[in-house]
């Protein structure tokens, strides 16, 4: 998250919770166990927050209020769960739950970016290979065009570098706004409606969501949370404002007492297989079981669609660079015969 977000990164957040869970599990007493986490932790940011919440709690507050004390920098399904934990005396079984959440979804992440990192690598390649020989045929074809002269190397390799100048820094104006709209609360609405509606993105972007929608769930069922506040608490997690607000469009059939399958029957982004799940589960009375399977369902999916996805990146890849390199080597010797051709009066 880092510049686009105050709030910690998963991998701040995974190693924190289970450090914490292990503590707890031990016995230590929370706020020993803030310490012990704040020791631990090897970001500044973390660090800051591990120790204001324990401050917090050595003035006589709640865990809870502590956690919402950090809200800016804290999920609001970390804070849901440690409430639930701390009132229902589950607080170790909350803080696992959420290690293993957070060490499941950094799991995914950093499959994406493994998988990501070939093609990234190679078009990085092809453009910073493909504009050096482009801008050589350019100084090539402006000697030869004057019939003489002579191949200033120096000359190129400075209008290389001053492109590539300019190139990052438009880049980098282009990461500042995105900073700047996400901290207005903009961003999220762009890169929500993309990843929710844009092919071919959305087909990995709704797993994901879905993913996230359905292991929050089953979390804060399995704390006990009213139904109602779990679902909206967990579409929130979701991250996807266009999928959270499909979601929660559940929330009224619910308060009428309908069954979570009839409430989410008309949910545009709920396939019918989780919906499946959902009346499995309500039918054996295992609802967060079913949850949990239901994600793992969609992670699986999500897999599935970035190897798809990967595979058809490469293949592309492939090309792009292909048509580059023609590009290239036809310009070279279309501007080198061409020369000829006009100096011999054809």
């Amino acid at each position: 998250m880092g510049l686009f977000s105050k709030q910690l990164s998963l991998k701040e957040l995974a190693p924190a919770c289970r450090q914490l869970a292990t503590a707890q599990d031990a016995g230590i007493p929370i706020v020993r166990s803030l310490t012990l986490a704040e020791r631990e932790a090897a970001s500044p940011k973390i660090r800051r927050v591990l120790s204001s919440m324990r401050e917090r709690i050595n003035q006589g507050g709640t865990l809870e209020e502590a956690a919402r004390s950090q809200s800016d920098f804290l999920p609001e399904i970390l804070i849901s769960l440690l409430a639930a934990g701390e009132k229902g005396g589950k607080l170790q079984t909350m803080l696992r739950d959420l290690a293993d959440y957070y060490e499941d979804r950094l799991a995914m992440r950093r499959s994406v970016i493994q998988m990501a990192a070939y093609p990234a690598f190679v078009l990085t390649a092809a453009w910073f290979l493909g504009t050096f020989a482009l801008a050589m045929v350019g100084q090539l074809s402006s000697v030869m065009g004057h019939g003489g002269g002579y191949f200033d190397f120096e000359e190129l390799l400075w209008n290389y570098a001053l492109f590539h100048l300019k190139a990052f820094v438009i880049v980098g104006l282009f990461l500042l706004g995105v900073a700047f709209l996400n901290r207005r609360g903009v961003f999220q609405w762009i890169s929500g409606f993309v990843m929710a509606y844009v092919w071919p993105l959305c087909r990995v972007g709704r797993q994901l969501v879905m993913a996230r929608f359905c292991r929050s769930l089953s979390l804060l069922v399995g704390a006990g949370m009213n139904i109602v506040h779990a679902i909206d608490s967990s579409a929130a997690a979701a991250a996807n404002p266009f999928i959270a607000r499909d979601l929660r469009g559940a929330i009224p059939f619910v308060r009428q007492g309908r069954t979570l399958t009839e409430a989410f029957s008309g949910c545009r982004f709920m396939s019918a297989t989780t919906r499946e799940m959902l009346h499995v589960g309500e039918e054996s009375g295992n609802l967060e079981a079913a949850l949990h399977k239901a994600s793992m369902y969609h992670l699986d999916s999500a897999n599935h669609q970035v190897h798809v996805a990967m595979s058809v990146a490469k293949v592309l890849l492939i090309l792009v660079v292909g048509v580059v390199v023609g590009y290239v080597v036809i310009s070279f010797y279309a501007q080198l015969y061409g020369g000829m051709f006009n100096d011999l009066g054809i």
